[in-house]
């Protein structure tokens, strides 16, 4: 049967399938896409007054990608106090923040008492505020580093107050091409058994895709379909994040980058075969404003938040470091054609602004 046909028809799509969609022109692809998100989501694009907080540089592991570890090229290590999340925390739920997204390096220094007693504290100060922190590259860190069960850590990370899982950690699955981006870190086998223990949990989380450096597209297929797979068995993803690989500041020696249309192109093939994923988002702070808006048109319907202050992307050139005013947001979504949703972390409407 002929492939546009069958997205038409919402037949599920194999990885040749998959792949073929690739040769497909921008535009119909972007049709395709579009009327799947207007079905779901119809004019709405999604985002949430949220702080990124990274609460340490310091790594154990080496990623050829980052430029945010302290343990490569950039020399200026940190970790901040509970003191220091807890006055970040504080400041951004002053500003209306209903998230605090955690995310780290995975200090082998701390301990676990450093990064549970941490949330702990915020969830105790500020019960309001949606806790999504931990990838499962941290989970994994953690249960190596002191001989815990992954059960055991996310047990812990409940006792102690994370509401919910961010997607980070899941690069590329294919595992020749993790050896050579980030070897020795969580694989993907692991990564999907962290999300699959999370959700049986009764939690949620989101996931990710790092592209645009050396996978190739069937790589990129092959990592949306293993994610169909562990939605189809739990149903606890709220969202899939294609990551735009930053250039800057890492050993990563890529000459050859994404076009926008390749970008728009797996925006689209992303939400025609992640049938089962509410959500797909063009995270801003890794694709810039402008791409993000235009991706809008191409399948995706959310764009993150307002983030206040980032340190992962922008040390590899994203301009991202300071955040987004919200009336700004708002504008910009308004001017693109959508109408602006605020939402909570698990993406309940709290309010439109029409």
């Amino acid at each position: 049967m002929d492939l546009i046909q069958k997205v038409k028809n919402k037949e599920r799509l194999n990885q040749k399938e998959g792949e073929a969609l690739y040769e497909l022109d921008l535009y119909t692809l972007g049709e395709l896409a579009d009327t799947i998100r207007k079905e779901k989501h119809g004019k709405k694009s999604y985002f949430n007054i949220n702080r990124h907080i990274n609460p340490t540089n310091v790594c154990a592991d080496i990623c050829k990608f980052c430029a945010y570890s302290a343990s490569r090229k950039n020399p200026n290590q940190y970790t901040m106090s509970h003191e220091d999340i807890l006055d970040i925390a504080k400041n951004s739920y002053a500003n209306g923040a209903k998230e605090v997204h955690i995310v780290s390096a995975h200090n082998p220094n701390g301990g676990v008492e450093w990064y549970m007693g941490a949330f702990r504290k915020i969830k105790a100060a500020f019960p309001q505020l949606h806790i999504k922190a931990m990838t499962a590259a941290e989970v994994d860190f953690l249960s190596r580093q002191y001989g815990l069960s992954y059960d055991e850590v996310l047990d812990m990370m409940i006792e102690n107050g994370v509401d919910s899982m961010p997607g980070g950690g899941a690069e590329i699955f294919d595992e020749k091409v993790r050896e050579y981006l980030c070897k020795g870190k969580v694989t993907s086998d692991q990564w999907l058994q962290i999300h699959q223990k999370w959700h049986e949990r009764g939690r949620q989380s989101n996931a990710t895709m790092l592209f645009g450096h050396v996978e190739t597209r069937a790589h990129r297929i092959d990592h949306m379909l293993r994610l169909r797979d562990l939605q189809d068995k739990t149903g606890g993803l709220n969202a899939f994040i294609p990551l735009i690989y930053q250039k800057e500041n890492n050993f990563l020696k890529v000459t050859r980058f994404p076009t926008g249309q390749e970008i728009l192109k797996t925006y689209a093939i992303a939400r025609i075969l992640l049938d089962n994923i509410p959500h797909i988002k063009a995270y801003w702070a890794s694709a810039s404003i402008g791409l993000a808006l235009i991706a809008q048109e191409f399948g995706c319907d959310d764009l993150d938040g307002t983030i206040e202050k980032e340190s992962i992307q922008s040390a590899a050139g994203a301009s991202s470091s300071r955040g987004m005013k919200l009336e700004d947001f708002i504008g910009l979504i308004k001017n693109s054609g959508f109408i602006p949703v605020e939402r909570d972390s698990l993406y309940n409407e709290l309010k439109q602004y029409a």
